[in-house]
């Protein structure tokens, strides 16, 4: 049996993943760059390399990336701020759990739309600690971030599970010697989950596999 649960957020836990793609697509457009879906899902889901590329093979030099950049993240600010991003049962899947579970969130959001998604999801309580992307200097899908929350437990990796929705969160996870469970999002859902010790349907599907576990 487990001992703790390292929780990707974004996709996971807050429905921000489609905010990104909106604010980047948005973003990107205006130096003439059209990211469609499959585009964000390859280049931020699975390679992690994000898109100013493709605005820099336009002609943008680096004071414009910057500028672009800023842009985007403004934009995607004012989205979170714009709604409810907690994701259907998350509040209840994660209270049941951590009554039994050591927890943390292990994520590549940044610290401001990170806290900013979940002011007032009331989730951050039930966790222990947060990762956020200036907390490690190799992000998903290097193992650097599960390696390093697991480290911060201070458990072995065959206590650790991992809740995962990407294909490069798996990856990361997966090079951290740890179990990896996938709760894909409709976004994320077309990936290759090849490796997964589990492809579930929902969060409530996550809590009910660890209380089979149990009995």
């Amino acid at each position: 049996m487990f001992k703790a649960i390292l929780w990707d957020n974004d996709g996971v836990l807050v429905d921000t993943e489609g905010l990104y793609f909106q604010a980047t697509r948005e973003t990107i457009a205006s130096v003439g760059v059209e990211l469609t879906v499959d585009d964000y899902r390859r280049l931020f889901l699975v390679e992690s390399r994000g898109a100013w590329h493709l605005a820099s093979a336009r002609g943008v030099d680096e004071a414009g990336l910057r500028s672009l950049a800023d842009a985007r993240d403004r934009r995607y600010l004012e989205l979170i701020a714009a709604g409810d991003t907690l994701l259907p049962g998350a509040r209840e899947v994660v209270a049941a759990l951590a009554a039994r579970f050591r927890m943390a969130i292990v994520t590549s959001s940044k610290p401001e739309p990170f806290h900013r998604a979940h002011a007032t999801t009331g989730l951050l309580r039930w966790f222990e600690f947060a990762l956020t992307r200036e907390q490690y200097a190799r992000a998903k899908p290097d193992p650097e971030p599960y390696t390093a929350a697991r480290e911060r437990l201070g458990l072995p990796a065959e206590d650790v599970l991992v809740i995962e929705d990407s294909e490069r969160g798996l990856r990361s996870a997966k090079a951290a010697g740890l179990t990896c469970w996938v709760v894909p999002s409709p976004l994320t859902a077309p990936s290759d989950f090849t490796g997964a010790d589990a492809r579930l349907a929902s969060l409530r599907d996550v809590l009910a596999r660890l209380d089979d576990a149990r009995t």
